[in-house]
């Protein structure tokens, strides 16, 4: 006999567990069903471990930017410390079990298992059903993708989760993919001290931001000793054992202790019963409406919507789905400011649409660009200044659609410009606002006199 709830959230993630405990909190009766840890890919193997490996990296590249004090045969990099913080097992079942007693603390359920859809508004977890009176919530993530590269399902290579539990850097690295997880990850590599070397198949770094941005990146990791490698299409992998040798189309061999693949995430729906409500299992993401409704009582969180594979997205769109059960009123999701930030460093901040996804839509579009260096700064920070400005101006209505904000604080660099592009702030207010002196943002009214130029 099924078991009578209010709603059921499939996937304790971020987005799914706002959801479920905001839910719970209200006074619904609430199922969470998890399989993993309750939290999600975040805490335990994405942004939190590898911001922490990052700070670390950073400290140490900080260090031998002081000349005379902290060169680098001085600065030692330490592997073990590093490690012993980020990926404790024991630490991640205490975390796990103390996100699971908020939860119940709230008055919500939780399962353990894997949830699967047995029609509208029921829920199959390991032999037992669910029915859900108000709906029922997908928040199940994705799950790292490997291209179709010979070879490549044959050997042992890493994802990120491997990456971040890593107990040891190994004495060299083959990272596959140029976005984000990958440069992140290459970056913290090198510094303690890996032989890295990365290969995107695109023309260039970040191939999914500003060209500029992609070519910063390229310009300061060569500079750290990484190897960089665009343009450049996998054809084969192979493992001997104690080594992997990747084999590009242009007959090129490249050979590491491990190899790293970062080519992007993907939602797998083959297991969640989506057939039984009408919906394709065979998606690339689950189609939702503004209030993020896929189906009658049906409503997807996250990554599975095909947004983005951001925590903060999960979150937004988690607040969208509380008021949608609850009834309350609020606005249906915009992401047409959408931020997003890479931790390399420089860290790369950006927000709403890059000059080409402008262009690609019609607009008549203007472009402004300043160089952090040229700031002032810029001049006084000195070594590690690397950075840029680049605004995109839908010229028509005079407001900005998109920036990016590349430096030592690039990510909260870009904040001003989200609420610019978010509120359709005239570029001319912008223009004759007053810029804080002397600090990193201010190269954003360099931007804005460069965009005038344009004209």
């Amino acid at each position: 006999m099924a078991e009578q709830v209010d709603v059921v959230v499939i996937g304790m993630g971020p987005g799914g567990e706002h959801v479920a405990g905001r839910l719970a909190e209200a006074g619904l009766e609430v199922v969470g069903v998890e399989a993993e840890l309750v939290g999600g890919e975040c805490p335990y193997w994405g942004c939190v471990p590898s911001k922490m490996m990052i700070r670390a990296g950073n400290l140490l590249a900080e260090g031998r930017r002081v000349p005379g004090m902290a060169g680098s045969a001085q600065v030692v990099p330490d592997w073990a410390p590093v490690a012993g913080r980020i990926r404790d097992e024991a630490t991640d079942d205490w975390n796990d079990q103390v996100a699971a007693d908020r939860f119940t603390d709230k008055g919500g359920r939780l399962v353990r298992g894997r949830g699967r859809l047995a029609g509208p508004g029921r829920v199959e977890v390991d032999g037992r059903v669910f029915e859900a009176r108000s709906g029922v919530v997908i928040a199940t993530g994705t799950k790292p993708s490997a291209p179709p590269v010979p070879g490549l399902a044959d050997v042992p290579y890493w994802t990120n989760r491997d990456a971040i539990a890593a107990k040891e850097p190994p004495a060299s690295l083959l990272v596959l993919g140029g976005g984000a997880i990958g440069l992140e990850l290459a970056q913290v590599y090198a510094r303690f001290g890996t032989r890295v070397e990365v290969v995107e198949a695109m023309a260039g770094l970040l191939p999914s931001e500003e060209p500029e941005a992609g070519a910063l990146l390229a310009e300061v990791l060569r500079r750290e000793g990484l190897a960089i490698r665009t343009g450049a299409r996998a054809a084969r992998v192979r493992h001997d054992g104690d080594a992997f040798t990747l084999s590009l189309e242009d007959g090129t061999d490249l050979t590491a202790q491990q190899l790293l693949v970062a080519t992007g995430r993907r939602a797998d729906f083959s297991e969640l019963g989506l057939e039984t409500v009408g919906l394709d299992p065979g998606a690339r993401s689950l189609r939702v409406d503004g209030r993020m409704l896929a189906a009658p009582a049906l409503w997807g969180v996250g990554d599975v919507t095909g947004h983005g594979a951001f925590t903060h997205i999960a979150m937004y769109e988690a607040e969208i789905v509380v008021r949608a059960v609850l009834g309350e009123p609020g606005p249906e999701a915009d992401y047409r400011a959408l931020p997003r930030v890479t931790f390399t460093d420089p860290e790369v901040g950006a927000v709403g649409l890059t000059e080409y996804q402008a262009r690609e839509k019609g607009l008549r579009v203007r472009t402004g660009l300043s160089r952090v260096p040229s700031s002032s700064r810029g001049w006084i920070h000195k070594a590690g200044n690397d950075g840029l400005v680049k605004l995109v101006e839908d010229e028509v209505r005079g407001v900005l659609v998109g920036a990016t904000t590349a430096g030592p604080a690039g990510g909260e660099m870009m904040y001003g410009l989200a609420v610019a592009v978010q509120a359709e702030v005239p570029v001319e207010a912008l223009r004759h606002m007053i810029y804080a002196y002397p600090t990193f943002h201010r190269g954003i009214e360099d931007a804005l006199a460069d965009l005038r130029a344009d004209s």
